[in-house]
């Protein structure tokens, strides 16, 4: 397996970003601000069991997964823009639970996190689900998690593309 972990370490997706805010500051300025550790976006152990269960000579069927991973993360944070504005709750949990669990499938960590805090606010609860919110101070403890975790998204993204694309290269 130590093979398919080599080409996971190299830091060529900072390197890229590092050029885009050129190319368009609107868009990527969060991204570019900071070098992301893939230890901070990836359990590797998790990844690695998703690695397993591709063949031996390609990354087909754990690509599929991601590449669905993809579709449902984009899904679901256009449907969190959509209870945030109508200040529900109970619907921006459900959703925070349920990419919660689907990042926890292929290991993104740090997307997991704050949608497990998405999952608590939106409960009425604090990020850690121990204490009781009002429904305004949830509101505003919600708001800011959404674009945080669609930055967080966009880092893993960039790293699992960058991280298939070399494997294609092998």
């Amino acid at each position: 397996m130590s093979a398919t972990k080599e080409p996971i370490t190299p830091p060529v997706h900072d390197t890229k970003d590092d050029k885009e805010p050129a190319l368009d500051d609107k868009k990527a300025p969060k991204k570019a601000d900071k070098v992301v550790n893939p230890d901070d976006l990836i359990d590797m152990n998790t990844f690695d069991q998703l690695l397993d269960m591709d063949d031996e000579d390609d990354h087909e069927f754990s690509y599929s997964i991601v590449l669905n991973y993809f579709e449902q993360a984009e899904d679901t944070f256009k449907n969190m823009d959509i209870a945030l504005e109508k200040k529900d709750l109970p619907e921006l949990s459900r959703l925070g639970h349920f990419l919660k669990g689907s990042s926890a499938a292929i290991g993104l960590k740090k997307v997991k996190a704050t949608c497990e805090k998405i999952q608590n606010i939106g409960n009425r609860q604090d990020e850690t689900g121990t204490t009781e919110l009002s429904e305004d101070d949830a509101l505003g403890k919600i708001t800011p998690l959404l674009p945080q975790v669609q930055v967080e998204y966009a880092e893993a993204e960039d790293y699992l593309k960058n991280f298939y694309d070399v494997q294609e290269a092998k």
